[in-house]
């Protein structure tokens, strides 16, 4: 099947020329266009932090509302995600992971992304403090046995936390940093150990200076360590965004974070049991602080282009680094024999069609 492209992205650099797919995998790219060829085959994004969409909390549905949720994803680009399930009492946690399903909403579920409970009480954020809990390696165990987890988030400075770190990269589970007051030395040390990445990067976190650079600064400066960003503009100023872009350009990740209210709009919504009020795009929760986003990873991509990021850039940060985060390198790329996970896109940036295994599962006239 030809997909009537005029240019892919391959590794980052844009190809002219059609893409031909077969058996749910990349044909050929390149090929030589007919007359009507048109929009830029891109591989489907994929994000790392969705605690909810279209309206669905993740932490308390079934699956009818994965599968609401996986077909708002697939219309805005996502062919691949993480679920997300925030600070919460364990029994709900391990209910939550249980509930996850493994394939068959549309986007694949790459495995859950459990952001707490083992977080700093200072930078708990909308996470609920009643449940911000020290490092615990045997409920870490628990949780990691419910169900098939890529990624937890903690604050690696936590005595004891350095043991859960051992335990997933023996796992081989993503281990991130976030929710953290780590000042430097303590962020080098936990990526020493095996953090590999950092969660929403500034927000939720050690505030740098000069002479206390903190966590963010350290992960900028570490170049195996993966930045994920918020490009929202309203979690991080657009200037600093650029500071992250251009100290990390290769290992940013852009991650939406999203709350229920994306793909939805402003209104009252629930995440992780409580309330949060999303207005004018921003979504805050009950003491006015900031509660995910609103945020869709086709949004995030145009704003970092509005930002003077190149596209193919941009792409690469919303599908190929992201994909590295949660380890399926398989995913992300655009290339012959790698899977027709695809995103085409219009000269105006709106998502026209996208692939999942070849199979077509969103196409707009």
């Amino acid at each position: 099947m030809r997909l009537g492209v005029s240019a892919a992205l391959v590794d980052g650099v844009l190809v002219t020329g059609d893409v031909s797919v077969a058996d749910g995998v990349i044909e050929a790219v390149g090929l030589a266009r007919n007359g009507s060829s048109s929009g830029i085959a891109a591989p489907g994004f994929v994000d790392l932090q969705v605690n909810g969409f279209a309206g669905v909390d993740l932490m308390a549905t079934d699956h009818d509302g994965y599968a609401r949720v996986g077909e708002a994803l697939l219309a805005t680009g996502t062919t691949a995600f993480q679920p997300t399930f925030v600070t919460s009492p364990e029994a709900t946690l391990l209910e939550a992971l249980r509930a996850m399903p493994h394939g068959g909403i549309g986007p694949r579920v790459l495995g859950a992304h459990v952001e707490g409970p083992f977080l700093s009480p200072r930078r708990a954020g909308v996470h609920d403090p009643r449940w911000v809990l020290p490092p615990d390696l045997a409920l870490l165990r628990r949780l990691l046995d419910a169900a098939p987890v890529s990624q937890v988030t903690l604050a690696p400075e936590l005595p004891g936390a350095f043991e859960l770190i051992d335990e997933l990269v023996a796992r081989g589970i993503t281990a991130s940093a976030g929710h953290t007051d780590a000042t430097a030395a303590e962020a080098h040390l936990a990526f020493d150990r095996g953090v590999r990445t950092v969660t929403h990067l500034f927000n939720a976190m050690r505030h740098s200076t000069a002479r206390d650079p903190s966590i963010a600064m350290s992960a900028l400066a570490r170049p195996e360590v993966v930045v994920q960003v918020i490009v929202d503009l309203h979690h991080v100023a657009p200037d600093t965004v650029l500071v992250a872009w251009h100290a990390a350009a290769s290992r940013f990740a852009l991650v939406t974070d999203a709350a229920p209210a994306a793909g939805t709009g402003d209104g009252e919504f629930v995440l992780g049991g409580r309330k949060v009020l999303a207005s004018d795009g921003v979504v805050r929760g009950p003491e006015g602080q900031l509660a995910g986003s609103a945020l869709t990873m086709i949004e995030g991509v145009r704003n970092l282009v509005s930002l003077g990021v190149a596209l193919p850039d941009a792409l690469r940060a919303a599908g190929e680094v992201p994909a590295r985060v949660a380890r399926r390198p398989d995913l992300g790329r655009l290339v012959p024999g790698a899977p027709a996970d695809i995103v085409v896109l219009d000269d105006r940036m709106d998502v026209i069609r996208v692939l999942v295994d070849g199979r077509e599962r969103v196409a707009r006239t």
